[in-house]
């Protein structure tokens, strides 16, 4: 039996019958068996990406409710959550035709082309922290390219998970409520794996699916660098400092989580940014001036708390470091050390360096390459992208994720990408035809 919680206030809000093995494995053949009708017509999968939309557009309200019981995240960012994916479909039932248009190519043959044809049944397996974007975000597209989708939510978002086939409304998309251990074991039935969250996961998730030669998409951890010049429009840098380090109630994976600063302005720039910690909305997730809720869960919280208290002991600690219940109050840590955990709480991590090439240095001395933005003059900023390593640059805003543009990392943040059309052709089947 999985139960789920109310962080905020501890209360059980649902109890599920988990799944076993047999129960997952009979879902994928019948996954299989429909995604042979499922994908010979995109004009009708996308017929029903448009009816999917129209219901996620009549419950906005009640899925943004839910996610905010289910794991902590203030309703008005639920709210965006749900919008962005409405977005997200959008954007597919726009592009999908022409992302999936058969390539012609010039040769000597008679005729020669490129087609992107589906490869099956996708398992799709994620996190907590954005309980519908993520999964949108990966079974849409997918979904579009004839590909039939099991989902595997993390246990905490049950609710949101069964909401979200029920909103679908397809033959095509199943979810299951089953153990990691389940999800892992059926990974050899299923023609391909997209995974979103932590690397250790992913690393063993990867591991299975690469001895059964199975295609997978990781987007794992990060640990992106806010890299401050100069004081070019200070006062926004510090509004998107507070915004990119505390969405979410600092649980995200493209979240500003390492502030690197010109040491001519850093102090500066620490008094401002306590200035603005100090003034966020903090509560009960459900109001709708809550800018920070609690963590998802107890063992969450420990978790920041013990990184908060390893780094304390090296580092000066500005504001912060306590907590109310499962709430982790904004925290600011100025330090000399390196530091390469990942901190998945509202914990800002300030380090100072004089030359623009130390703070490329210091962007990159963490195993993560998710995201990095960068701050200040944006011809100057613009000359050290080519030196990040990350998968995503910005200069003058904060790292986000959007349908338009591919979306991934490097090293131990991930491998592939979603999103774009290049998300869109990750599980498909890029088949050369030469014909004479």
């Amino acid at each position: 039996m999985i139960k789920t919680l109310n962080p905020y206030t501890g209360e059980v809000i649902a109890s599920y019958n988990e799944e076993d093995k047999e129960q997952v494995i009979r879902k994928i053949k019948d996954l299989r068996e429909y995604q042979a009708k499922w994908r010979k017509n995109i004009g009708e999968r996308i017929e029903v990406i448009k009816a999917a939309k129209k219901n996620f557009e009549t419950q906005i309200d009640d899925l943004s409710k839910l996610m905010s019981l289910e794991m902590g995240k203030p309703i008005s960012q639920s709210i965006s959550e749900v919008k962005k994916s409405i977005w997200l479909m959008d954007y597919v039932i726009e592009n999908a035709e022409k992302f999936l248009a058969i390539e012609d190519v010039k040769t000597e043959a008679r005729k020669s082309y490129v087609r992107f044809d589906p490869i099956g049944v996708i398992l799709i397996i994620m996190p907590w922290n954005f309980p519908v974007w993520q999964v949108m975000r990966a079974a849409i597209p997918a979904l579009a390219a004839g590909n039939t989708v099991i989902l595997k939510h993390a246990s905490i978002v049950s609710g949101t998970s069964l909401k979200i086939q029920d909103l679908l409304n397809t033959d095509a998309f199943r979810s299951v409520i089953t153990s990691g251990e389940t999800a892992s074991s059926v990974i050899p039935e299923v023609d391909g794996v997209s995974f979103t969250g932590s690397t250790s996961t992913g690393s063993r998730i990867a591991e299975i699916a690469g001895k059964n030669i199975k295609k997978f998409v990781m987007e794992l951890g990060g640990s992106d660098p806010f890299i401050v010049l100069d004081d070019y429009n200070l006062e926004d840098t510090v509004k998107n400092a507070v915004f990119g380090r505390l969405q979410n109630n600092g649980q995200s994976c493209i979240a500003s989580k390492r502030f690197i600063v010109n040491r001519k302005i850093g102090e500066k720039f620490v008094e401002m940014l306590k200035d603005e910690f100090s003034r966020v909305k903090i509560g009960d997730p459900l109001n709708s001036d809550t800018f920070l809720g609690p963590l998802s869960s107890q063992d969450q919280k420990e978790t920041v708390l013990r990184q908060v208290s390893d780094l304390k002991g090296k580092s000066e600690l500005v504001i912060g470091g306590d907590y109310q219940g499962n709430i982790v109050m904004p925290t600011i840590i100025k330090t000399d050390v390196r530091y390469n955990e990942e901190i998945f709480g509202p914990v800002a991590v300030v380090k100072y360096f004089d030359k623009p090439e130390e703070a490329v240095e210091i962007s990159n001395e963490t195993p993560f390459g998710l995201g990095a933005s960068i701050w200040g003059n944006p011809d100057e900023a613009e000359k050290l992208i080519p030196e990040i390593q990350a998968g995503m640059v910005f200069v003058n805003k904060i790292v986000a994720s959007d349908p338009r543009l591919p979306f991934g990392g490097v090293k131990k943040s991930g491998v592939g990408r979603e999103l774009s059309r290049y998300g869109m052709l990750e599980f498909t089947n890029i088949k050369t035809v030469w014909i004479n």
